[in-house]
């Protein structure tokens, strides 16, 4: 099975929420969503899995989040 991944890079920080929103809420997890490097992009990202109350992880790569699924 390979994991659905969304790629902010090149997405405007105004478009972030929506476009987060709608990938975590239409997919099952397990997720990844692909920040870079940006801290207010990361920041955005887990504004939105957090208002949902999204399980996610950082692993190796800070810019990149694993969602694991509903607390």
């Amino acid at each position: 099975m390979k994991i659905k991944e969304l790629d902010l890079h090149n997405i405007r920080h105004e478009d972030v929420d929506r476009l987060v929103e709608n990938f975590v809420l239409l997919n099952n997890p397990p997720l990844t969503i692909i920040t870079g490097k940006s801290l207010r992009m990361q920041k955005l990202v887990r504004n939105v899995l957090d208002r949902h109350n999204f399980h996610y992880e950082q692993w190796s790569n800070p810019g990149e989040y694993k969602i694991l699924g509903n607390f």
